[in-house]
């Protein structure tokens, strides 16, 4: 980043230059690290939609353009090439790896995927009508309770070691979450599977039969978890770098981005998406949702549709979109009322002026929706899959900002607009 141009400020009859940091690619930056100290005021950026919060090298988003690149490489080549595993090393280390690399991953990941024996007895500390969502933020922020040994972040391997568990055992904690929620026995890893498929096996299969996984729903799986893993400073990114920058070991940090994770507005929204479909039933009855949509009075919105970022099409939909159809031929469904209700809605979608006009597009929580319920997965899960998706993001987030010696511990300000200074008057004299 360059710093040779700036901005001058003018305040009170008085100047302050402020130096304009140059991206590799995207908007500049206005620095104003030192304009408190300057000037004796704050900026005020609600939502911290106009701040950056830190630099990265890890990932990039263009949402007018519609483009979204991790570490330079475009979400299409990568979804179309690759594999989650490998998209995680890119994600870690900054490059692809080469075939000896990647095999040493894969393996590193594959024999860390067993949690801990005890760590089945917190499991039924929970209702058994608990959340999924709400288990594995108690079971990963438990973990530091059972891997003292991966806990100091002053310790580059220690914090290696740590990334690399909770890639491996988050999808084990999902899936254990899962089975525990429907009253099934939990299902040990094999390590012979690879990472989307043992996820799928640990999910959907009983001691009592055999379970072949099919390949075609492993890698519309794998597709979702790369699609996911990352997406910038987004609400649970920024939780987990500010939890980070506190010193929290690296399991803490990453149970805080689950918690944050959690909403509606984030990792909710495709279980959002899901549950739209349902109430509104059947196809017939579409035509009265749309109207609501467009009736400016009317509360309801078409969950699924359109994204924060992304004033164009969002570039993982349309991988996503490809994994939807080929998903619902190879499994047949084609009378589900739900699933006839997201296709034709989605055809209004791409067709009408009122949504073209609006660029409310089908986003990747409509389609990943679809596709996770179409391999069975009831709509608690779709949080949990999104989390164990984006840990990867998170703990490359987390590294490079514990790496990073610009790094401080996140402190917002604020703009008070509460009561001036007052004294406090006696109970019997109020």
């Amino acid at each position: 980043m360059a710093d040779t141009k700036s901005a001058k400020l003018v305040l009170n009859d008085q100047s302050y230059d402020l130096p304009i940091l140059t991206p590799t690619i995207g908007p500049e930056v206005l620095d104003i690290r030192k304009l408190y100290g300057q000037a004796d005021v704050f900026t005020y950026d609600p939502g911290f939609t106009s701040t950056a919060s830190c630099d990265s090298t890890i990932t990039f988003i263009d949402g007018d353009k519609g483009e979204l690149w991790y570490r330079g490489y475009p979400i299409e080549q990568l979804a179309a090439k690759s594999h989650y595993l490998e998209v995680c090393y890119l994600l870690l280390y900054g490059e692809l790896p080469d075939a000896d690399q990647l095999k040493d991953f894969e393996s590193r990941v594959t024999h860390h995927t067993m949690v801990h024996e005890q760590m089945n007895n917190f499991f039924r500390g929970f209702r058994r009508d608990a959340h999924p969502m709400a288990t594995m933020v108690g079971v990963v922020g438990a973990m530091s309770a059972f891997y003292h040994d991966s806990t100091d972040i002053a310790d580059p391997w220690q914090r290696e070691v740590a990334a690399i568990r909770l890639i491996a055992k988050l999808p084990t904690i999902a899936a254990m979450a899962y089975k525990y929620s429907i009253g099934q026995p939990f299902v040990y890893p094999q390590n012979e599977l690879d990472y989307a498929s043992n996820f799928l096996h640990m999910c959907f299969s009983v001691p009592a039969a055999k379970y072949t996984v099919d390949p075609a729903l492993a890698r519309a799986m794998d597709r979702i978890f790369t699609l996911h893993a990352d997406h910038e400073q987004n609400a649970s990114t920024s939780t987990v770098r500010l939890a980070g920058s506190s010193g929290a070991n690296p399991f803490a940090c990453i149970a805080a981005g689950i918690a944050c994770l959690w909403g509606p507005a984030h990792g909710g929204a495709n279980q959002a998406a899901l549950e739209m479909l349902k109430e509104i039933g059947t196809v017939d009855r579409i035509p009265e949702y749309i109207a609501r949509a467009k009736d400016k009075n009317d509360p309801f919105k078409l969950m699924g549709f359109g994204h924060r970022v992304y004033k164009n099409f969002d570039p993982r939909a349309k991988v996503m979109k490809e994994s939807a159809d080929e998903v619902l031929d190879l499994l047949g469904i084609h009378n589900n009322p739900t699933l006839q209700v997201a296709k034709e809605l989605e055809k209004i979608a791409l067709e009408d002026e009122y949504f073209i006009e609006k660029k409310l597009y089908p986003n990747v929580d409509f389609y990943s929706g679809i596709i996770l319920s179409a391999m069975g997965f009831p709509t608690s899960m779709f949080t949990p899959i999104f989390a164990l998706s984006r840990t990867v993001g998170w703990i490359a987030q987390w590294k490079e900002m514990i790496g990073d010696p610009q790094n401080k511990i996140g402190r917002p300000r604020q703009l008070y607009v509460g009561s001036n200074k007052r004294d406090y008057v006696d109970v019997a004299k109020r």
